[in-house]
């Protein structure tokens, strides 16, 4: 088959499996289905070669200002004298994925870099968009990654329902975002930051640049008032969820896909025991701030911020402090994974200098 009816296949076939994952509300479907198609078009030798590196960049830059147009001034200031208690339990969030991560960088098919990043409770999307460039191996941060979502997703409503037995009859009303730029100038901006963001990250030295630059430039100008209602168009940001989906997801093999599979019970299980103790970092955070535990829970939920969204505004709950504790939370994962990953990538030098998921050294995993 031509390289280009390998590129034809790929594109067609993710966007028919995005259609319906995102008609059934599957977080961040386009990114799923690219991961997923990406690995079957592998595993059949129907898939390309490989992903262009200019187009990963982009895709993380565009990735980048997506992630930061969540930042809003008003839900920074709806935190108000309770952030400091916030900000002590989302670090407290980071140390307790560490833990995990290190917990699953202690079995022989996972390096402790890897490890690391596929249990970080936050900023999914992004941190398989950079886990290749900073050591690890995507293919399990994304399997990993998606499969705590996916669970912290599904457990939301059953949660809500029989612990809390919340009250659906008084949803909370949100206000509508009503001054959003042109689309023109969104595209402008768009570019603009993407590409100064990128630079600026890398002259600054700054892990996973690509993203975090930009990430980094778009907060800015959100809470400087500067960014005059840029939003990232629909169609742009799921283009950039296939790219980083096919990006981990071309990149299986058999043998990847069966190291995988050794991998996941182990996974799981950490998955629910970080669930289970975010949400009494929830319960800590309620009786600190006099909030109902309802609204604990669903600030420190680690994952699924949409379904998180959704439920706080059916239960009638404080949605723009909810917001801002979750925004925040990704925040710092985001930026304190790449920090976290130098760490492990020494650690994981230590333990013999390769990525067993791979069996190959991690330095080439990163240059891939």
């Amino acid at each position: 088959m031509t390289r280009m009816l390998r590129w034809l296949l790929l594109v067609v076939a993710t966007i028919a499996v995005t259609v319906p994952l995102d008609f059934v509300g599957v977080p961040s479907a386009a990114l799923f289905a690219g991961l997923a198609v990406g690995i079957a078009l592998a595993l059949a030798s129907l898939a390309p070669e490989r992903m262009p590196h200019p187009a990963g960049v982009i895709a993380q830059g565009v990735l980048g200002v997506y992630i930061g147009t969540m930042v809003h001034r008003d839900a920074v200031d709806a935190l108000g004298s309770h952030w400091l208690i916030v900000l002590v339990i989302t670090v407290g969030t980071l140390l307790l994925s560490v833990l995990a991560g290190g917990l699953l960088g202690l079995h022989r098919d996972v390096s402790p870099l890897t490890g690391s990043l596929a249990l970080v409770a936050g900023g999914a999307s992004g941190l398989v968009a950079i886990a290749r460039e900073l050591g690890g191996d995507d293919r399990v941060v994304s399997v990993v990654q998606y499969l705590r979502v996916a669970l912290v997703t599904a457990t939301i409503p059953l949660v809500v329902t029989l612990v809390f037995h919340a009250d659906r009859s008084h949803p909370a009303s949100v206000s509508s975002e009503t001054d959003s730029a042109p689309w023109y100038l969104s595209l402008a901006m768009l570019a603009g930051i993407v590409a100064v963001g990128a630079v600026g990250g890398r002259l600054a030295r700054l892990p996973g640049a690509g993203l975090l630059g930009p990430l980094a430039l778009t907060v800015a100008l959100q809470l400087t008032g500067l960014s005059f209602g840029l939003t990232v168009p629909v169609l742009l940001v799921q283009a950039a969820y296939m790219v980083i989906g096919w990006q981990a997801g071309i990149a299986f093999t058999r043998e990847s896909l069966r190291a995988i599979g050794r991998i996941l019970p182990l996974a799981l299980t950490l998955i629910v025991v970080l669930g289970a103790a975010t949400a009494g970092l929830g319960v800590v955070l309620a009786n600190v701030t006099g909030m109902t535990q309802l609204e604990g829970y669903l600030a420190t939920s680690p994952g699924g911020v949409y379904a998180v969204l959704a439920t706080a505004v059916e239960t009638g709950s404080n949605v723009t402090f909810i917001i801002a504790a979750q925004v925040l939370r990704v925040l710092l994962m985001l930026f304190a994974a790449p920090l976290m990953a130098r760490g492990m990538a020494r650690l994981g030098r230590r333990r013999g200098g390769h990525d067993p998921a791979l069996d190959v050294p991690v330095a080439a995993a990163a240059r891939r």
